[in-house]
C-alpha cells in the first residue's frame, strides 16, 4: 500500500521550482497562527473572556452601586482616607476564568422556583436601582437580576421566585464571586459556518455578592452572550486585513531576499554548470546578495571548473604527446618491417641485422615510454599519507651511493635536519631524476644540499653542467619535452617528479640554469 501511494506520488507530484516552494513555505508558515486561531478556538476564547471581563466590570460597579444605596447602609469612608490607597491589599484585581477548552457547559438556567416573600429591603434597594440597571441592561445588552440574601428574585425575569439552587448564586451569596458558562436555549444558528463556533450556543452567568456593612444581603446575576466568532471576525476585520496585507507584504520581501540570496544564484550556478560541461561555458562573479553558503558554493564551484579545465588541458596535450611519441617508434618499426618483407632475400646479412636492430630499438623505446607513462600515471594518482615522516639524509646517501664513477654526489646536509612528510621513496627518485639529468646534460659533479628554512625542509640539487638555454626554461616540466631524445630521454622524469613532490604537499623548481642548473625542492616537516 505504502509503494503504491509513493509511486502515485512520484507520478502526480508537479515538477515545482524552488521559490515557488520557499513562497509555499513562507505563506504556510504565515497562515499557521490564522488558522491556529480559528480551528483551535484560541481567537475565541479571548472573544469569551472579553465578555467575562465586561460582565465583571459591569458586576463590579452595579454591585458598588447596591451596596450604597442599599436601605441601612452607612457611609463608605474608605476612599476619603489618602493613605488607604498606600495599602497593597487595596486593589483587588479579578482575573478571567471561562475556558472554552476546560470549562463545563451547564445547562439552561432553570425557571425560578416558588419562594417566599422577598426581603423588603432587597425589594426597596431594586426600586431605587431600577433606573441604573435599566440604562446599564441598554448599553451593555446584559441580562441583570437581583436576588435578596436568601436567593430570591427581586428585579429581572423569574421575579418572586428563588434561585438558590444555581451554583453560581450560592456562591455570590457565600461571598464569591463566580463566572459559569450555560447553554442559550434562545440560540438559533444564523450563519452557514457558525458550526465552526462553540461559543455561539453558549451564555455567560456572572454572580457577584452584594454587602452591606460587611454583610452579603444578596446578589447581582448578570448574563450575556459571547461575541460570536464570526461576528467578532467582521467588527475585527480592519485590523486583520491590515495585519493579513502587512504579513503578505512581509513574505513578498522576504521571498525577494530568499530569491536574490538563494534561488537567482543557484539558477545562475546551474547555467554555468551545463556552460562548462559543454568547454564553453565560464563561472559568473559570486552574487554580493548570496547566502555564506551559497558564496562557499561558488568558490567550490570555481575550484572544480579550474581543476576540469586543467585536466582537459592535460588530457588534451596528454593525448596528443603520446600520440607523437608512439607515432616515431612505430613508423620505424613499420618502415623496417615492410623493406624485411619486400626485401628480405635480396638484403645481406648486414643489412638484415640492422633493419632488426632498428626494429628492436624502436621497440625498447616504446617499452621503456610505456613503463615511464606508468610511472607517470602512478604518480598522478598519488595520494597524500597522513602522518608519514621519513628521513631526508638516509634517502640522499641511497641515491649519493648508488651512482657510477662518470658523476660524483656530494651530500652537504644540516646536521639537525627534521623529518619530512613525504615517503622515502618519493624522495629518493626526485633525487635520482634530477642527478640523472646532470648526468644527461655532462655533467660530472652534483652537490645535494638541505637545511630546514620556517615550517619546510629545503633541497638544493645543483650541478657544474652547461646550464639549462633559456628557450628551455619554461618547458622543462612539460610531459614528454626533453633536449636529448637520441639519448633515450623520454621528458617524464621531471613531470613524474612534481607529481611525486604534489601528492605530498612539496614543490619543485628551477632557481638558477646559467653556470650549471640549481633545482630547489621544497616539503613540508614531518
Amino acid at each position: 500500500m505504502s509503494d503504491r501511494l509513493r509511486n502515485w506520488v512520484r507520478t502526480w507530484w508537479p515538477p515545482l521550482r524552488l521559490r515557488v516552494i520557499l513562497l509555499t513555505v513562507l505563506l504556510f508558515a504565515a497562515a499557521m497562527p490564522a488558522i491556529g486561531a480559528v480551528f483551535l478556538r484560541t481567537y475565541e476564547n479571548t472573544l469569551v473572556r472579553q465578555t467575562e471581563a465586561e460582565l465583571t466590570s459591569q458586576g463590579a460597579a452595579l454591585a458598588a452601586a447596591a451596596g450604597a444605596l442599599w436601605p441601612g447602609a452607612a457611609p463608605d469612608s474608605t476612599p476619603a482616607d489618602p493613605d488607604a490607597r498606600d495599602d497593597p491589599g487595596y486593589y483587588r484585581p479579578e482575573s478571567t476564568s471561562i475556558d472554552l477548552r476546560t470549562t463545563p457547559v451547564l445547562p439552561e438556567r432553570p425557571d425560578a422556583a416558588p419562594a417566599p416573600a422577598a426581603d423588603p429591603q432587597a425589594v426597596a434597594a431594586a426600586d431605587v436601582l431600577e433606573p441604573i440597571l435599566d440604562q446599564t441592561s441598554r448599553s451593555t445588552l446584559a441580562s441583570i437580576l437581583i436576588v435578596d440574601r436568601h436567593g430570591v428574585v427581586v428585579r429581572g425575569l423569574g421575579q418572586g421566585g428563588s434561585l438558590s439552587a444555581l451554583p453560581e448564586i450560592q456562591a455570590a451569596l457565600a461571598g464569591r464571586s463566580r463566572t459559569v458558562m450555560r447553554r442559550n436555549g434562545a440560540y438559533h444558528p444564523r450563519y452557514s459556518f457558525e458550526w465552526l463556533s462553540r461559543a455561539s450556543a453558549l451564555r455567560l452567568h456572572h454572580a457577584r455578592p452584594v454587602r452591606v456593612n460587611g454583610q452579603v444581603v444578596g446578589a447581582l446575576l448578570l448574563s450575556r452572550s459571547p461575541r460570536a466568532l464570526f461576528r467578532g471576525v467582521y467588527q475585527d476585520r480592519g485590523k486583520l486585513l491590515a495585519g493579513g496585507a502587512a504579513t503578505i507584504l512581509l513574505l513578498v520581501l522576504l521571498s525577494g531576499l530568499v530569491s536574490r540570496g538563494v534561488t537567482r544564484p543557484i539558477e545562475a550556478l546551474s547555467a554555468a554548470s551545463r556552460g562548462v560541461a559543454a568547454g564553453q561555458g565560464e563561472v559568473p562573479e559570486t552574487p554580493a546578495t548570496a547566502a555564506l553558503e551559497i558564496r562557499d558554493l561558488y568558490q567550490d564551484f570555481r575550484v572544480m571548473a579550474d581543476a576540469i579545465a586543467v585536466r582537459s588541458r592535460y588530457l588534451r596535450d596528454f593525448a596528443a604527446a603520446v600520440s607523437h611519441e608512439f607515432k616515431t617508434p612505430l613508423a620505424g618499426i613499420t618502415g623496417a618491417v615492410e623493406l624485411l618483407d619486400d626485401h628480405f632475400d635480396t638484403m645481406s646479412p648486414e643489412e638484415r641485422r640492422r633493419f632488426l636492430g632498428n626494429i628492436s630499438a624502436d621497440s625498447a623505446r616504446l617499452s621503456q615510454l610505456v613503463g615511464r607513462l606508468m610511472d607517470m600515471a602512478r604518480a598522478d594518482m598519488a595520494m597524500p599519507q597522513a602522518g608519514v615522516a621519513s628521513e631526508l639524509a638516509s634517502a640522499a646517501r641511497r641515491v649519493a651511493d648508488a651512482q657510477g664513477r662518470d658523476i660524483a654526489v656530494t651530500l652537504d646536509l644540516a646536521a639537525d635536519l627534521p623529518l619530512v612528510a613525504a615517503p622515502e621513496a618519493t624522495v629518493e627518485t626526485v633525487l635520482t631524476t634530477l642527478v640523472e639529468n646532470s648526468r644527461q646534460a655532462g655533467a660530472r659533479t652534483v652537490t645535494i644540499r638541505a637545511a630546514a628554512v620556517g615550517g619546510d625542509v629545503v633541497l638544493r640539487v645543483s650541478d657544474d653542467g652547461p646550464g639549462v638555454p633559456p628557450a628551455d626554461r619554461d618547458r622543462l616540466f612539460e610531459p614528454f619535452f626533453t633536449s636529448r631524445r637520441e639519448a633515450g630521454g623520454t621528458g617524464l622524469g621531471l613531470s613524474i617528479a612534481r607529481s611525486l613532490l604534489a601528492a605530498s604537499s612539496g614543490r619543485i623548481g628551477l632557481v638558477e640554469a646559467e653556470a650549471g642548473a640549481v633545482f630547489e625542492v621544497r616539503l613540508p616537516r614531518g
